[in-house]
């Protein structure tokens, strides 16, 4: 599968190198280039780095590894997003990581589908650490991907990339369950690193 990452963050690079290692054909974008290239050659098996435009123009599905507040300056990056699977992997959370700034009433994968009308917007991954995007982190257990979306060829697309990485995909229903979703990344983080569980 042709598959965009759009971040360079610990998130970006663990499921670049994850889902290169697992046979896609990734391409990393970034608004610094340097930055996009260099992960791209540490990772290898054909990952090329460039801009957020051309990443996304040349896959079918584009992740946002992106903090939610970054996710509109890259959309806008993107330009043009038609038809495209759009993964939303954010968690719309506080400075300091303690509470969910939106909710209840919308999610931050619903205000991505509203800022990219023409994308097929997929909530995934928001309850993964990025100390356990790699295979070899996660040896003797298999964590579960929470994929939810309002379009099923969208939504098969990612539970295949999830899988194909090692992940139980878990069909989730609409992306207003992104509602659900999200409070469970919180969550995750107080039992990670405020309760002192770790990742």
């Amino acid at each position: 599968m042709k598959v965009a990452i759009i971040g360079t963050g610990n998130m970006g690079a663990g499921l670049a190198s994850t889902l290169a290692n697992a046979g896609h054909e990734v391409t990393i974008g970034a608004r610094n280039l340097v930055k996009a290239a260099a992960l791209a050659g540490k990772i290898g098996h054909g990952a090329v780095g460039g801009g957020i435009a051309a990443a996304a123009k040349r896959s079918d599905v584009v992740i946002l590894a992106l903090p939610f507040d970054a996710a509109a300056e890259a959309i806008k990056l993107a330009e043009d997003l038609t038809g495209k699977v759009l993964v939303d992997i954010s968690n719309p959370i506080s400075a300091d990581f303690k509470e969910l700034v939106i909710g209840h009433t919308t999610s931050a994968a619903e205000e991505i589908q509203k800022l990219a009308p023409q994308a097929r917007v997929v909530k995934a991954f928001n309850t993964i650490f990025a100390q356990l995007l790699l295979p070899e982190s996660r040896q003797g257990k298999t964590l579960q991907v929470f994929v939810a979306g309002d379009d099923d060829a969208a939504k098969a697309s990612v539970s295949e990339l999830a899988k194909s990485a090692g992940f139980a995909a878990v069909e989730a229903g609409p992306l207003s369950n992104s509602r659900f979703i999200e409070p469970i990344g919180e969550m995750n983080i107080h039992f990670g690193y405020f309760l002192g569980k770790g990742p």
